[in-house]
């Protein structure tokens, strides 16, 4: 599920630590805009390392490196590629070409660390994102979501941000859960920066829910509550969940029978099991 994804500041042990038992549904441990210039190698050590204890994290852990027009990408993916690490962000994503040349690098050092597949998730954050962000979410089958940053959006557009009227980018806004669905993935919504005004947060997620994003990107732990209240699963969304866990659940949990089967018309396989088993286990709270 992707109802939320906090960002994780990099360069801090005490909040990467806390990250370990948060109750969002993506944990993104940070490199960029959190992380000072001069903090950047010890953000990639502290988020190596926390990599490394994987285990102890209760929630998928991704992270986001820097934009592709930084030049860090590559001291990024080197310090975040390995075994545990479940996706990575990847900001300010222009076109298709920067997510597939970035997926190159990843797959290189998946095969040289022996990791699992990683999945990407391409940030919308300028206006050359926004025109191509129906190519930019098909350009791989590892992209899973597109995120919209609406500060670096508006900087890019040179607007000013108005909490209040929303003209300046509801086009964007609009635009981007559209191409990611005829994509075949999901939209995450930007963050809410005032993380006292829990009634703004909601009624701001509301609407992100209505423009038919999954979720939205936090930025404090206080967040994640309010914010899964307004993202609840969707009737179509525990119809598809029970049929993935009548279709798959004797060879999930007894290991036996297809590991992968077709269900109308697509195959699911285990990946599609454990998203199931989240819709519903939220359901259920």
């Amino acid at each position: 599920m992707f109802r939320s994804l906090i960002f994780v500041p990099g360069n801090s042990v005490r909040f990467v630590e806390k990250a370990k038992t948060l109750a969002s549904d993506v944990v993104c441990l940070d490199l960029e805009d959190s992380v000072p210039s001069n903090e950047k190698d010890a953000a990639r050590k502290i988020i190596s390392n926390a990599l490394a204890h994987r285990q102890e994290y209760d929630r998928p852990v991704y992270v986001r490196t820097n934009s592709p027009e930084s030049g860090l990408v590559p001291a990024d993916l080197k310090a975040a590629v390995r075994r545990g690490i479940d996706g990575i962000v990847i900001p300010k994503v222009n076109d298709a070409h920067e997510v597939i040349r970035i997926k190159k690098q990843v797959a290189a050092l998946e095969k040289q660390r022996k990791t699992d597949r990683i999945a990407l998730m391409p940030s919308i954050e300028t206006a050359r994102g926004v025109v191509n962000a129906y190519s930019i979410a098909g350009a791989d089958e590892r992209i899973n979501a597109l995120v919209f940053g609406v500060f670096d959006f508006l900087h890019d557009m040179r607007v000013d941000y108005d909490e209040n009227d929303p003209t300046g980018y509801v086009y964007a806004r609009a635009k981007i859960p559209v191409d990611a669905r005829a994509a075949g993935v999901h939209a995450i919504d930007a963050i809410w920066q005032k993380i006292d005004d829990v009634a703004g947060l909601v009624n701001d997620a509301t609407a992100a829910k209505r423009l038919g994003y999954s979720g939205k990107s936090i930025i404090h732990p206080g967040q994640i509550e309010p914010v899964h209240s307004v993202f609840l699963p969707s009737k179509n969304d525990v119809e598809w969940a029970k049929k993935v866990v009548e279709a798959l659940g004797e060879a999930m949990e007894k290991g036996s029978g297809r590991g992968a089967v077709r269900l109308e018309g697509r195959m699911i396989d285990a990946v599609h099991y454990k998203q199931a088993r989240a819709i519903l286990d939220a359901v259920q709270c």
